[in-house]
């Protein structure tokens, strides 16, 4: 599957505009902020994310050591570096690695870095 046939949970660190503009994109995606889990664990959005059938989008590294280290069951997490900067650069990776031709299984993890205009992708499925 790509990446645009997910639905998506957006963490609080995920600012409103960019949930806005997945959701310009006909993406589904709900927002931890809207639901009212703001200051909730993650492994509780983890977990609620996989019960919903969801991919967390997140700047949060703690995500992958739930999904690795831990073995927390999930659906997806989308792992955008650098974190907490301008929702334009934000935007801009997550239309990028929209767009790739990505073959995912669940579950995986994405982690993206952009530096400048390049974004790289590492995936990592966890059968």
């Amino acid at each position: 599957m790509t990446l645009r046939s997910f639905r998506f949970l957006a963490d609080e660190n995920i600012h409103p505009d960019v949930v806005q503009w997945m959701r310009s994109q006909q993406i589904d995606v709900i927002s931890v902020r809207e639901q009212g889990w703001t200051g909730t664990s993650d492994r509780f959005l983890l977990e609620t994310a996989h019960q919903l059938g969801r991919v967390v989008v997140t700047h949060d590294a703690d995500f992958g050591t739930l999904t690795i280290a831990r073995g927390v069951a999930f659906t997806g997490v989308v792992y955008l570096r650098p974190g907490h900067i301008q929702p334009s650069f934000v935007i801009q990776t997550l239309q990028a690695i929209l767009d790739m031709p990505l073959n995912l299984t669940v579950p995986f993890l994405v982690v993206a870095y952009r530096a400048q205009e390049r974004v790289r992708v590492r995936v990592r499925t966890m059968e």
